[in-house]
């Protein structure tokens, strides 16, 4: 098991955040991709990546992330 890089909660698997290059567990990713600037941060993600950067760090994790309300469903 791994700990998400965010929550600190133990996680079977993950995926890499837009905003920076944290691993973050699915909880993690569903309130990320609640945030208004995250398509901005995919979109650009991408266009670095289409110019060979395969090192970018993101354009930052925005100070009201964790502010975000969204319910997220659990699994049991």
């Amino acid at each position: 098991m791994t700990k998400c890089d965010r929550c600190g909660k133990e996680t079977g698997s993950f995926t890499m955040s837009y905003f920076n290059t944290q691993n973050i567990c699915w909880k993690c990713e569903k309130i990320e991709k609640a945030h208004p600037k995250y398509a901005e941060a995919r979109e650009r993600e991408w266009e670095e990546v289409r110019k060979g950067n395969y090192n970018y760090k993101g354009i930052g994790l925005p100070a009201d992330l964790c502010r975000i309300p969204v319910k997220v469903k659990t699994l049991a």
